[in-house]
C-alpha cells in the first residue's frame, strides 16, 4: 500500500510540473493535468474515464482534449469494440515540440505581420497625401522603418519555423547528444 502511494506521489509531482509548464505557454493547467494523466496511462482513455480520474466536468474535459488535439499533443485512437472516442498522447515529444511551437509562432507572426503590413500601406498613403505636414511625413517614415525592421525579424522567425517543420534544425541540434 505504501509503495503504491509513493508511486502516485511521484506521478502527481510530474503531472503538476507538466501542468505548470504548459500554463507558462498559455495552456490551461487542467489540460496539462490531462496530458500528464494520459502520459502515465497504459491504455487510451475515454472522456468519461479522464473526467472521473481528474474530477473535472465533462465540458472542461472536452475543452482540454480539444486544445491538446489542436496542438497535436494527443490523438484520437480506435479500439475494436469500443464505441466511445479514446485518446492517448503522441509519443514523439520532439514532434510535439515542433508542432506546438510552429502552430503558436506561425499564428503570432501572421497576426503581427499582417497588422504591420497594413500599417505600412496606410503610412505610405499618409506620406503621399499632398497636404500632409513635413513633421507627420517624417514620423510616418520613422514608423515605416521600425515596422520594416520588425518584418525582417518575422521573416527570420518564419525561416526558423521552416527548419522545425522540415526538421533541418536537427542537422544543427541533433536529438541524440554526440559522443564526446
Amino acid at each position: 500500500m505504501q509503495e503504491n502511494e509513493q508511486l502516485d506521489r511521484t506521478r502527481t509531482m510530474v503531472i503538476d510540473a507538466i501542468a505548470q509548464n504548459m500554463n507558462l505557454y498559455g495552456i490551461p493547467p487542467s489540460a496539462g493535468r490531462l496530458y500528464g494523466l494520459l502520459f502515465y496511462s497504459d491504455k487510451p482513455l475515454t472522456l468519461d474515464e479522464m473526467k472521473d480520474e481528474l474530477g473535472m466536468s465533462k465540458t472542461s474535459m472536452s475543452t482540454s482534449v480539444r486544445s491538446l488535439l489542436d496542438l497535436n499533443m494527443v490523438e484520437k485512437v480506435w479500439v475494436k469494440g469500443e464505441r466511445k472516442d479514446l485518446y492517448t498522447i503522441k509519443e514523439d515529444w520532439y514532434q510535439c515540440f515542433f508542432d506546438y511551437f510552429t502552430i503558436k509562432w506561425r499564428t503570432a507572426i501572421t497576426m503581427n505581420s499582417g497588422a504591420m503590413e497594413k500599417s505600412i500601406a496606410k503610412l505610405e498613403e499618409i506620406i503621399n497625401t499632398p497636404n500632409t505636414s513635413e513633421e507627420i511625413r517624417k514620423q510616418a517614415q520613422i514608423d515605416i522603418k521600425k515596422l520594416e525592421e520588425r518584418l525582417d525579424y518575422y521573416d527570420w522567425q518564419n525561416r526558423l519555423i521552416d527548419s522545425f517543420e522540415t526538421k533541418e534544425i536537427l542537422n544543427f541540434i541533433p536529438i541524440n547528444k554526440k559522443e564526446e
